[in-house]
């Protein structure tokens, strides 16, 4: 089974009192067993790691049912919302912006001859000059980042995946290649991904499971519900507690829409400037991205719709009966809130949508200059061929081995008289559609240019 310290904060509140409980494995399963206090209108239990016996103590407390218990404790999970008979499962993917630390390098001797430099050999100074040969180079942590933000003290910080290694499985040297091109690499940051599982019980009370970014949460949403003048606190509600959780979630996206855009507009100026091939590499790099940053902000849509549209369906229970609504509600207050959050993903996909459209544009702006060029090169060498066919036949022909050759007895003059009609001839004939195309244009455009005149002049007449 799954184990590890996890760091738990419960806290319960009503409209004049707040109480906040730090907790671990170990207390939390005490901390259950004691009755709630009358005075607490909603609790928060807030758990920042994943562990079965804090999961199991939790679903044995509140009834939770079995399979969102097995959702919680696999990864990966679509984005959704479940709704049981006394409680509602919500489950996302949190991406956050993270600074990203050098990884640690190790470099290995090989025992192969090839790849030892010996003096005087070239093949071992090639190989060691432009990397030829097996490579040495070794990454320790390519499959995790470590976090550094500033809501979170150094002691609280943890290796976190990054959004290729979250969705790429055991491709392990994809996501390694693709972290390590990508270019927010250049920029020492990184997307990390990670699953949010969240209960909405029917006894006002809300459960959040988090794999390591719990504080980048509890810290803004803690300072709401300590000041007893803010609306969360206010109004005593579970379901406007899950509104506040699921904004921070998006919100946590914003930041990596905004340093996109910045790293398009650059690499943009690049494009325009000085186009190359080697771009379209880090282009494809970027939309790869942004499409699974996409996905996983997209389908938050389906699940704010879910909620602000629930009406308490007749659901099956944990025993296999039906029973009437699930007895969890979300309150008008929360409904309406809910709509600023879709906003926010209607925002970030969008923003997403444009760039990625906008990488595609630049890739085929890169071939089209790239194959316009080409064309222009081939243009001008076709036209030095034109230019010296004639030329050629000509040596060739007064160049033959001939003996009654008369012509042959004449001076340098004599050539040219004969070559250049014949090289302006052949010229013409093959420039013939280019010639035709050059002078009807012109007459187009005398044409165009005499019945606007003509036009003008009789409106003025007029």
């Amino acid at each position: 089974m799954r184990h590890e310290e996890c760091q738990i904060t419960v806290v319960d509140y009503s409209e004049t009192h707040i109480n906040i409980h730090e907790l671990d494995n170990a207390s939390l399963i005490k901390f259950l067993e004691k009755p709630q206090e009358d005075w607490v209108k909603c609790r928060w239990i807030n758990v920042n790691g994943i562990s079965w016996d804090v999961v199991q103590a939790l679903a044995q407390n509140k009834h939770l049912h079995t399979l969102a218990v097995e959702d919680v404790i696999t990864a990966n999970n679509r984005t959704k919302a479940d709704w049981y008979s006394e409680h509602t499962y919500i489950i996302m993917t949190l991406q956050k912006l993270v600074h990203r630390e050098m990884f640690d390098l190790e470099i290995k001797e090989s025992d192969s001859e090839d790849a030892t430099i010996r003096p005087g050999s070239s093949g071992g100074f090639l190989k060691s000059l432009w990397g030829w040969g097996n490579d040495t180079t070794e990454e320790t942590e390519d499959d995790f980042i470590k976090r550094h933000t500033e809501l979170v003290p150094p002691k609280s910080a943890h290796k976190l995946r990054t959004i290729q290694s979250y969705v790429g499985g055991h491709n392990h040297e994809r996501a390694a290649y693709l972290e390590k091109h990508s270019a927010l690499t250049k920029k020492n940051l990184a997307v990390s991904a990670e699953q949010v599982s969240m209960f909405l019980t029917n006894d006002n009370t809300v459960i959040a499971f988090f794999e390591h970014s719990a504080d980048d949460l509890e810290t803004p949403i803690l300072k709401r519900l300590n000041s007893p003048d803010t609306i969360l606190r206010e109004s005593c509600d579970a379901s406007m507690l899950l509104q506040a959780l699921i904004d921070g979630i998006i919100d946590l996206a914003l930041p990596i829409a905004t340093s996109y855009q910045e790293i398009i507009g650059e690499l943009e100026l690049n494009v325009l400037t000085e186009p190359s091939i080697t771009h379209t590499t880090n282009l494809y790099i970027l939309t790869s991205e942004m499409t699974k940053i996409r996905n996983f902000v997209s389908p938050a849509l389906n699940l704010i719709s879910a909620l602000r549209e629930h009406k308490e369906p007749a659901i099956r229970s944990v025993h296999g009966d039906m029973r009437k609504g699930s007895g969890v509600t979300i309150s008008p207050l929360a409904q309406t809130y809910f709509g600023d959050v879709e906003d926010h993903i209607v925002l970030i996909t969008d923003s997403l949508d444009s760039m990625r459209h906008a990488c595609d544009n630049m890739i085929d702006l890169i071939f089209n200059t790239i194959a316009a060029f080409q064309n222009e090169s081939m243009k001008q060498l076709t036209v030095v061929t034109i230019i010296f066919l004639p030329l050629s036949f000509m040596t060739g022909y007064f160049g033959m081995n001939i003996v009654d050759f008369p012509s042959i007895h004449h001076n340098e003059s004599y050539f040219w008289i004969v070559a250049a009609p014949v090289g302006i001839a052949v010229a013409l004939f093959l420039m013939k559609d280019i010639l035709k195309w050059y002078f009807t244009r012109i007459i187009q455009r005398r044409l165009i240019s005499k019945n606007r005149k003509g036009r003008l002049l009789k409106e003025k007449n007029t």
